[in-house]
């Protein structure tokens, strides 16, 4: 691969990270990303205008605590710009407490607040309902690559959205790039491969604990 997630030197670049749907796919893949790797490389290869992270948080209140939490307040002094929403409780059909929420109005709303001024935009994420926007910013005359993966099990890319992109690029092929190993592999429903989600999420994020 000769360029970085197809950003190119000088331009103006803002990377947009959907928390939820990029841990899923890297998940699904078997690897963790390393997010601060993530961020050097892109201030490296542009002039990065923002590196922003969406993500709706589990707010436990019989714990008072967010398994999420350590991972947004180091991402927080690392260099990212936090977006984050507190996620809704329900109770499924067998009676167990869930919590659901979503990020995606945050995501487009800030995409074209700052397309105009940018040249090139990099979304990760694969949610399909995202090709409206992803539309309506290259009529600005900005790029925008999409980085997600077709090869999963199932695949967690949107072929409309896919379609759309100036450039696709899967994540699986970038896991010795911005890859951190040791995460199991998980097989996800179909249904949960786009848009809300529920607390599986969290259930595995004591492992950014160990970020450095």
């Amino acid at each position: 691969m000769t360029e970085f997630l197809g950003l190119r030197e000088g331009e103006k670049t803002a990377l947009f990270i959907d928390g939820a749907n990029l841990y899923k796919a890297a998940r699904n893949l078997g690897f963790d990303i390393d997010y601060k790797n993530l961020l050097a490389k892109a201030q490296k290869h542009c002039k990065l205008v923002r590196a922003y992270y969406y993500t709706a948080i589990q707010e436990d209140r019989d714990q008072d605590y967010s398994p999420l939490r350590p991972l947004v307040d180091w991402l927080d002094y690392n260099g990212y710009t936090m977006v984050t929403k507190a996620s809704r409780e329900f109770t499924d059909a067998q009676g167990r407490k869930r919590f659901k929420g979503s990020t995606d109005i945050e995501i487009v709303v800030d995409m074209m607040v700052l397309a105009p001024k940018l040249d090139h935009i990099v979304l990760l994420s694969g949610n399909g309902d995202f090709r409206r926007a992803i539309e309506a910013i290259q009529a600005t005359a900005a790029r925008v690559t999409i980085v997600s993966t077709v090869k999963s099990s199932p695949p967690m890319t949107s072929d409309d959205l896919r379609r759309q992109a100036d450039l696709f690029i899967d994540l699986a092929d970038l896991e010795g790039v911005i890859g951190r190993r040791g995460a199991p592999r998980k097989t996800l429903p179909v249904e949960e491969n786009e848009g809300d989600y529920e607390d599986d999420y969290e259930d595995d994020i004591e492992d950014f604990e160990d970020v450095d």
